[in-house]
């Protein structure tokens, strides 16, 4: 009961604040993030959170679609089926920059542990989560709401952890208790993965298999996590859960839980991305597109949309599988260089 007054108390001091710095300002200073507003019993959020009406996506262009759906059964051990899976994960980079992987190698309940330890995270006590509150990045954990909250236009109705597993900053027991081990576990698997989708995107460019592994390029020396919490809303009307962008990494995976809200922009249209038990969604990032060798022109950009759905959680869970320059890839073949599209 004392949490909750105390919650409400900052719900009023937000409101009552003569400009948005202090607004901002008492909103971070309450570690409580987003959840700690809905835990005050906010009726109405704050305007802070408010978006133009124009930033939205159309709701007459959002489509409902499945970008490609990628079997990886079988891709280690049959040269054919590889072959067809280098072809399709070529083409989906090529006209989406989205593709999604079944049969990937994690187990089923790895990734419910891995959502259900994002959950345990961000539902505990507000208490025990303020004494990992910071905006510092180069600690080994930190949570907070909206890492740009003082130089954002608008706000996101999102809170987030991160971390680095790859190689871990500082020890194990930096993590929190509550999402330790599968953290550690879930990161090991994906690295796995990760290995694998660069060996196929490097065939898919004619390289040798290995070459996105060299470690001169380094693309899969690091693995940075970000867990994301978006609470019921009561006003999903006003705000959103990630608003448009593209991912600075190399490569992102991403794990949705059953709830959905994940939108990406194909053809000047939003489309759903609709959550399928047991697949994850890989993301071409930044670091592709921008390689002026590989001529990349498609723009990939997505974002969360919110959600009113009591007592419900929406997470994202993103692993970005490297920071490593594509400009040192010398070997394209002038087919691919020419093309209007790739990646």
């Amino acid at each position: 009961m004392e949490s909750e007054e105390a919650e409400g108390t900052i719900v009023k001091m937000m409101n009552n604040c003569d400009d948005r710095m202090s607004e901002l300002k008492a909103f971070d200073d309450t570690k409580g993030g987003v959840k700690g507003l809905v835990d005050g019993g906010v009726t109405k959020i704050p305007t802070m959170f408010h978006h133009p009406l124009d930033k939205f996506p159309n709701s007459s262009s959002t489509e409902h679609s499945l970008i490609p759906v990628i079997d990886l059964e079988g891709v280690t051990k049959d040269p054919i089926t590889r072959q067809q899976v280098v072809s399709r994960i070529r083409e989906a980079s090529e006209t989406w920059g989205f593709f999604q992987v079944v049969n990937h190698g994690i187990p089923g309940s790895v990734l419910e542990e891995m959502k259900e330890g994002i959950k345990r995270f961000f539902e505990q006590d507000v208490e025990v989560k303020k004494e990992v509150y910071s905006r510092d990045n180069t600690k080994p954990f930190i949570y907070n709401s909206n890492f740009d909250l003082y130089s954002s236009s608008a706000l996101n109705w999102r809170d987030t952890f991160g971390c680095q597993l790859v190689p871990l900053i500082g020890k194990p027991q930096d993590l929190p208790q509550v999402c330790r081990d599968i953290l550690l576990e879930y990161g090991n698997n994906v690295m796995k993965l990760g290995i694998t989708l660069f060996e196929l995107l490097s065939e898919s460019l004619n390289l040798h298999s290995n070459y996105l592994r060299d470690m001169e390029l380094g693309c899969t020396d690091q693995i940075s996590c970000a867990g994301h919490y978006y609470p019921p809303c009561p006003e999903p009307e006003l705000t959103m859960g990630t608003t448009k962008h593209s991912d600075g990494a190399f490569l992102t995976v991403l794990l949705q839980d059953h709830i959905g809200g994940l939108q990406i922009l194909h053809n000047d249209k939003w489309i759903d991305v609709h959550p399928v038990p047991e697949t994850l969604v890989v993301n071409i990032g930044d670091l592709l597109q921008a390689s002026s060798l590989l001529f990349f022109l498609h723009m990939v950009f997505y974002s969360v949309k919110c959600i009113i759905q009591t007592q419900i959680f929406d997470t994202i869970f993103s692993v970005s599988l490297s920071r490593c320059y594509i400009n040192k890839i010398k070997k394209i073949t002038k087919q691919y260089v020419s093309n209007k599209y790739f990646f």
